[in-house]
């Protein structure tokens, strides 16, 4: 099929796409209008609110574990990344930002072992309380809201064990290790003081934060239905 003449121009990087434009503004022909009415219906561009329920601080753990915001001139990009293999982890989170953003996202596979849940929106860093960017070296990252609430720390300490933890239990020696990694000390302050206040005892590495008595490991994994 033949593209357009016009595919890949906007009226900033194209004189002719810019008369398109003038003309079209200047008789009041709105191309979008149907679209847009559609998408209004459905509360799509009601984008200054999320709720602040469990699902959204599941969500805020995912992205601030596993995830990015990237900010670009007309609208910003949520990227949450999975090992292909991870089904159940995919359907999940990408259901869980449909719900959110009432806006489908693209489920793309970047090479033979990721995965990533895409979405572009309006806003998303501001309505989920999350810096765009590299967020290596921020202090503070996890919003206010969600440390108040015992249901909403919880579900937020969900979201970052399931982009970020490895459970491992080896019965012959009677080991167990339920480990959190992440470079943002930060954020690894939060689990540490989360996991303290909901009364485990969590050992503190440079790069980790640990779970290793049995009792604990079993509560906490249930607790947070960590990979149900």
């Amino acid at each position: 099929m033949k593209k357009a003449w016009n595919k890949g121009f906007t009226k900033e990087t194209h004189s002719s796409v810019m008369k398109t434009s003038q003309t079209m503004k200047s008789k009041k022909i709105d191309n979008f209008k149907k679209w847009r009415e559609k998408l209004i219906s459905r509360g799509a561009f009601d984008l200054a609110i999320v709720p602040r329920d469990t699902s959204t601080a599941e969500l805020v753990g995912v992205v601030l574990g596993d995830g990015n915001i990237t900010a670009y001139p007309r609208c910003e990009r949520l990227i949450i990344s999975s090992n292909s293999k991870a089904d159940k982890f995919i359907v999940r989170y990408s259901k869980l930002v449909e719900r959110i953003f009432k806006k489908k996202p693209a489920i793309q596979k970047t090479n033979r072992n990721c995965i990533r849940i895409s979405l572009y929106q309006r806003n998303i860093s501001q309505r989920l309380l999350i810096p765009t960017g590299n967020r290596r070296n921020l202090n503070n990252l996890v919003p206010g809201w969600i440390q108040r609430e015992e249901e909403y720390l919880i579900a937020c300490l969900k979201g970052l064990f399931e982009a970020e933890a490895s459970l491992s239990i080896h019965l012959p020696t009677y080991t167990y290790n339920f480990q959190f990694t992440n470079c943002n000390q930060s954020l690894l302050d939060f689990v540490k003081t989360g996991l303290k206040s909901l009364g485990y005892h969590p050992e503190i590495r440079k790069t980790s934060i640990r779970l290793r008595k049995k009792d604990e490991v079993k509560s906490f994994k249930n607790l947070i239905k960590f990979r149900e």
